[in-house]
């Protein structure tokens, strides 16, 4: 892969609705179902915002779709840091056996290569195995591989461009480095706009957030930034957002997400809490003050606040030996009666729910229905 960005202009006519979609991770699911909320048609364009594969349990299914939606759609796959491992190990750069096999055993059956090769019969158990692994999927998988190579890092049309992680400049845009187009992390914070609206996926939005987690698309009108990663995969609340553009030449914009959550409806209203607090992956340390039975009253040392977190969500981090969370809140949403609100979990406390991509606590009862993503 060359180490400057491809960049892509293809010609899609006014009128022509698009699709945005990043940070699938093999979530075959999500992705089927986001497309199905969108009504998806051969007459729309879908664009992947990088990061399809790996982190999943069926990248190699995701790919195998993609090969056949290409028959009969119109798709453009970019490149995401996580798809750039899978190239650059096809590439079989010297010493990239020995960078790589640890990632690859960390995600052990969330590894497209594994999933590959467990596909062919081969079980690697070492660095010193992975040739052999790579040589099999060149030879016995020419069209994953191809399509692997083929994606570009930047997509150009009408006001908008797409790119995984972000860019530095809208000019010259093919000089700009490769990899630093698909892991640009905390791309908005950064401060910069465009005139071109850009964008990206690659840094879940909730991480933006230290008051409530939201995934819903965050469109920042002042930067012509949208961000798209809703955690689908990564985050437990996690959902796949699909932005609907229906015209690349004007700028309004529509979303619609999958989740997969079961539904549920309040039977009575609360309102919003104040002062509410996001914990993130990015300051997720906590220490446990008292036990419950499913959830745990815990100090979060960064902003001294207390907070009960659910017992599940409780993991020590093998990087530094200390307590962590998965992204947590004490967030209480506003929640009218006879509103539908997505199930993320259910405790002693109450319920733990989304609305319109938003987290937070509901205190009341709740009527359980079904699941509509």
């Amino acid at each position: 892969m060359s180490s400057t960005a491809k960049l892509l202009r293809p010609a899609i006519p006014p009128g022509r609705r698009v699709l945005a979609l990043s940070d699938i991770h093999g979530n075959v699911e999500f992705f089927q179902g986001v497309l199905g909320k969108a009504k998806f048609t051969p007459e729309d364009v879908l664009i992947l915002v990088g990061d399809l594969f790996e982190k999943g349990e069926e990248s190699l299914h995701l790919l195998r779709l993609l090969l056949e939606l290409d028959q009969t759609h119109t798709v453009y796959p970019l490149c995401g840091n996580c798809d750039h491992l899978d190239v650059i190990f096809l590439e079989g750069r010297p010493g990239i056996d020995e960078a790589l096999w640890p990632v690859f055993r960390t995600w052990d059956r969330r590894s497209l290569i594994l999933q590959m090769g467990e596909e062919l019969g081969l079980h690697p158990q070492g660095p010193e195995d992975l040739p052999q692994l790579r040589a099999a999927i060149l030879e016995k998988m020419p069209r994953e591989v191809a399509y692997l190579r083929s994606m570009a890092h930047i997509l150009e049309v009408g006001r908008y461009i797409f790119v995984h992680g972000g860019i530095d400049r809208e000019e010259d845009m093919e000089s700009l480095p490769a990899y630093g187009c698909m892991k640009n992390d905390n791309f908005v914070g950064q401060g910069r706009s465009f005139d071109h609206w850009v964008v990206v996926g690659h840094w879940p939005i909730t991480l933006y957030r230290t008051d409530i987690p939201v995934a819903r698309p965050w469109i920042k009108e002042d930067q012509h930034i949208v961000s798209i990663d809703g955690g689908c995969v990564l985050k437990v609340d996690g959902q796949l957002n699909a932005l609907i553009i229906p015209d690349v030449y004007q700028e309004h914009m529509d979303y619609v997400a999958y989740d997969g959550l079961p539904v549920v409806t309040a039977l009575e209203g609360q309102e919003a809490s104040r002062n509410p607090l996001n914990i993130r992956w990015s300051d997720s340390v906590v220490e446990v003050l008292e036990e419950g039975k499913d959830v745990c009253w815990c100090r979060h040392p960064s902003t001294g606040r207390n907070l009960w977190i659910l017992r599940d969500y409780l993991y020590v981090r093998s990087s530094d030996g200390k307590l962590h969370c998965e992204d947590s809140t004490d967030y209480e949403l506003p929640v009218s009666p006879g509103e539908r609100l997505a199930l993320v979990a259910s405790c002693s406390r109450g319920y733990l729910v989304k609305k319109d991509g938003v987290t937070g606590w509901y205190r009341g009862e709740i009527e359980r229905l079904s699941s509509d993503g």
